[in-house]
């Protein structure tokens, strides 16, 4: 199967953990991209979504599923998002799509994060795939310098980019995330950091990991 089939395999199985009649939270990316048009063919029973992104609004409105604002909802039951890395606690890296800022809101929303990915994204340890964060303009130069004396990564500006929120991305290189809550606690607290795209404390409940075998559960 190919990556895209994985995405697709993965983005069906996740309507199964869609509560009837209730709001869902909708993540951003490639493989959210399948889930939501995969939610099209349930939208009488979806009461309506908050989405993490421009692009996703867009995608759902697209399918005649409303989109409610963030301000206005609660609590969710079920947000269901992707990754660029998952680890075996259920912690991640986001934000390769660089909606990292909104995807941790809409979670905090929500009772259970669904994680869907394919089997490329599951590591031991939180890395290797560059660490997104997003940033003020003003403080890019002097977060890229920090994490370079406390963490010893090489942060560059993702050039062309600016985030829903009219912001800039960092890509930080280099890193070895053993332990991601404490990482995520620190680097939020920098000034003019935004959001750091560490997941521990809003790790997955659980990730539906496509494999050409098919679709595994994980559970956290």
């Amino acid at each position: 199967m190919t990556q895209d089939e994985l995405k697709a395999l993965v983005g069906r199985a996740a309507l199964e953990h869609v509560v009837p009649n209730a709001v869902v939270g909708v993540g951003t990316g490639s493989t959210v991209n399948h889930f939501i048009d995969s939610l099209a063919t349930m939208r009488s029973l979806v009461a309506g979504a908050v989405s993490s992104s421009d692009k996703s609004t867009e995608r759902l409105r697209a399918h005649g599923i409303r989109v409610l604002d963030a301000a206005d909802v609660e609590r969710i039951p079920v947000y269901v998002d992707g990754a660029d890395e998952i680890d075996s606690s259920g912690c991640m890296i986001k934000g390769g799509g660089a909606a990292l800022t909104r995807e941790k809101i809409v979670a905090d929303l929500a009772e259970r994060f669904v994680c869907i990915a394919d089997e490329s994204k599951r590591v031991d340890v939180l890395g290797r795939f560059p660490l997104p964060v997003e940033v003020i303009p003003m403080a890019a130069a002097q977060v890229a310098r920090r994490f370079a004396v406390a963490y010893g990564g090489q942060a560059r500006v993702r050039e062309g980019v600016r985030t829903d929120n009219g912001q800039l991305i960092l890509d930080v290189h280099g890193l070895h995330i053993s332990d991601p809550l404490a990482m995520e606690r620190e680097i939020n607290q920098w000034p003019g950091v935004v959001t750091v795209g560490i997941f521990a404390r809003h790790k997955a409940s659980l990730c539906l990991l496509a494999t050409p075998q098919g679709v595994v559960t994980l559970r956290y």
